[in-house]
């Protein structure tokens, strides 16, 4: 819950300097008339859009379970990045148009050189924001909260460019590219839309996140214990900012209750350690058999059936099986 109300906090942050980084770039466009400068602001609207509907996301995902919903209500920030994806694709289109409709009827420019440095320094404060939200996200295991630091840090690089460009028609007047930068910018936010859209998809149906088990498989390999003779079915969702974990884990099948369950809790600590404690697990015990002789470590074992020959390496392919594994 810490990790939620820290996320909370951070997209209030968020949705301060992106009205204030408004300002500054309407400011920019009326003295310059640039429609490269507008299309910037209206895709700043959207920062402020998105930067609501997010803000609203994490509250429903810091939301304690109840009967309606007991995983709790993290699915709410795959819709909020679902939704930002969308409206930032559109932006870009609507961009688009207003680009070609510049080159058709080109604008009158103002006063490039103070539009110049408004737009650098909306660009400079967008990076480092961008850059907190997309650690912090990552930190607390919150899709929303990247999604819109990833937002941020694109509309950094795209505003550089449109400065770059800026700078090139103060000293050659070549008006047109005014409308050139623009339809680049359209392009650059139209892409970084789909990618947003397709993390929140995969999160809605619960994609494997591959970068995320082959973490937790290598962590398991280095972590295992004499008594951990096999894990397998091992399943990971994300909701939100807590992680769900299930597998099945054979231990010894001499050990008592009491004993089984110190295996697990030791498991479940050793998860816990890595990704913090927003993390729920559901483990499955199971009972060595004959055939898991030649995998276990365990040189004090009595009723070992068979010698041991060597331990099996866990990957994501064999780990994610639900059969135990045997050489």
């Amino acid at each position: 819950m810490q990790a939620s109300r820290e996320n909370y906090s951070f997209q209030k942050v968020i949705i301060v300097i992106a009205i204030f980084l408004f300002i500054l770039k309407m400011v920019a466009w009326y003295i310059t008339n640039s429609v490269a400068i507008l299309t910037d602001g209206l895709e700043s609207i959207v920062n402020i859009i998105t930067a609501f509907i997010g803000l609203y996301s994490l509250y429903l995902s810091a939301l304690p379970k109840d009967n309606n919903h007991p995983y709790g209500h993290g699915k709410a920030e795959f819709i909020s990045a679902g939704i930002e994806g969308t409206l930032i694709s559109v932006t870009g289109l609507i961009i688009i148009y207003e680009a070609i409709n510049n080159l058709k009827h080109p604008h009158i420019l103002g006063k490039l050189d103070y539009g110049i440095a408004l737009i650098a320094a909306t660009s400079i404060i967008n990076f480092l924001v961008g850059f907190a939200a997309v650690r912090k996200g990552k930190k607390n295991h919150s899709l929303a909260l990247i999604a819109s630091g990833k937002h941020l840090e694109s509309d950094t690089y795209s505003t550089i460019g449109i400065v770059v460009g800026l700078i090139l028609i103060y000293f050659t007047h070549l008006v047109w590219l005014d409308s050139v930068i623009a339809l680049v910018y359209a392009m650059i936010i139209i892409v970084t839309g789909y990618k947003i859209m397709r993390s929140s998809i995969a999160g809605i149906m619960d994609e494997a996140d591959k970068k995320l088990l082959d973490e937790v498989v290598e962590y398991l390999n280095n972590s295992r214990t004499k008594n951990w003779i096999d894990l397998h079915n091992l399943r990971i969702i994300k909701y939100g900012a807590i992680l769900h974990l299930d597998c099945h884990l054979t231990v010894p099948w001499y050990l008592t209750v009491r004993e089984a369950h110190d295996e697990v809790k030791l498991l479940e600590d050793t998860v816990k350690n890595k990704y913090g404690i927003s993390v729920e697990m559901f483990v499955h015990l199971d009972g060595c058999e004959p055939f898991s002789c030649p995998l276990c470590q365990k040189e004090d074992c009595k009723v070992r059936q068979h010698p041991f020959v060597s331990t099996m390496e866990w990957t994501v392919e064999n780990i994610s099986k639900n059969i135990k594994h045997q050489l």
